[in-house]
């Protein structure tokens, strides 16, 4: 009987904790989980894959740089058969990916070629996407522009935040890597090679790209406010000193008034923006300095009603 394929997974994120379980359950000999240390100033609302692979006994390292001559040493003396890469925040460079006798394969969370690079799920929200997914690509020099082996598309709703997209994005991951698997470790998976004229490539992002911009038509803004919204920093803009972070919004074709004249304004309970494209939002959710109050209370808070918006040129 054959030995069970030897495997380096570096990993961090949902999606390296549930493509992690993937491997396991195939069979595949993780001989070391390669992950991050949390960084305390990151919100970490995501499983951690440390915990997971100490679960299974499986040793971890969490290197600075994992390309240091030492470390790739270290990684070379475990004769690994594959890398694999899932949601690892470092580029992994040729001399370790020369390491792995029969390559490294990376998960990427867009249908590449569309959305290399960072934060693809946020990137998509923001432009409006009705689709996204999940691929599995062998690693090269160059970012997200391997053979392509599997990819799993799932919807984006039109009022879908990123965390929540994310959540669809992780489950076609684990989908796509369990049905790749078998013929991926047999040798028999197809290897397509992208056309990445065809793609895109973004890079990351800051909080300070949160910034609405007010002059936006509607569409625009409410798609920020979801791509941003938490577990990210949030969208947000500020008015008479304070900060005001807006964190979920609803956007319904025909809702609509005079352009122009961006302002937030009440009807009964409610709190709506009407944007510069007089397109109007219903606000749901929203925090002033810090702290989370019903949105109608706004106007109150801040002495005006209704509130005229500032127009504001973010980075994006």
């Amino acid at each position: 009987m054959s030995a069970a394929p030897r495997a380096v997974v570096f990993a961090y994120h949902n999606v390296g904790a549930r493509c992690l379980r993937v491997l396991l359950a195939h069979g595949v000999d993780v001989a070391l989980v390669v992950t991050h240390q949390d960084n305390p100033d990151e919100n970490i609302w995501f499983e951690r894959v440390a915990d997971l692979a100490q679960d299974y006994v499986v040793p971890v390292a969490t290197p600075e740089d994992p390309n240091t001559p030492e470390f790739c040493a270290r990684l070379q003396a475990l004769r690994p058969d594959f890398f694999f890469s899932f949601y690892y925040r470092l580029m992994l460079k040729p001399a370790l990916l020369a390491i792995p006798t029969r390559g490294g394969y990376n998960m990427h969370g867009s249908l590449l070629p569309r959305y290399r690079g960072r934060v693809p799920v946020n990137w998509a929200v923001l432009h409006g996407e009705r689709e996204t997914g999940a691929t599995l690509h062998r690693m090269v020099d160059k970012p997200d522009a391997g053979e392509i082996v599997a990819r799993q598309a799932v919807p984006i709703l039109p009022d879908d935040t990123a965390g929540e997209v994310f959540i669809k994005v992780t489950l076609a991951a684990e989908l796509a890597l369990d049905r790749v698997l078998p013929a991926l470790l047999a040798g028999t998976a197809p290897h397509l090679q992208p056309d990445l004229a065809a793609g895109s490539y973004f890079g990351g992002r800051k909080p300070e790209d949160g910034r609405i911009d007010w002059s936006q038509p509607a569409a625009a803004v409410h798609n920020l406010i979801r791509a941003v919204a938490p577990p990210y920093p949030g969208a947000f803009f500020d008015f008479g000193g304070q900060r005001i972070v807006v964190t979920r919004s609803l956007s319904r074709p025909g809702w609509s008034g005079p352009g122009g004249h961006p302002e937030l304004y009440t009807d009964g309970n409610r709190l709506f923006a009407r944007c510069n494209d007089g397109g109007v939002l219903s606000i749901l959710a929203l925090e002033v300095g810090g702290e989370e109050i019903a949105p109608a209370a706004l106007p109150a808070r801040l002495g005006h009603n209704p509130i005229p918006l500032p127009l504001s040129f973010p980075l994006v």
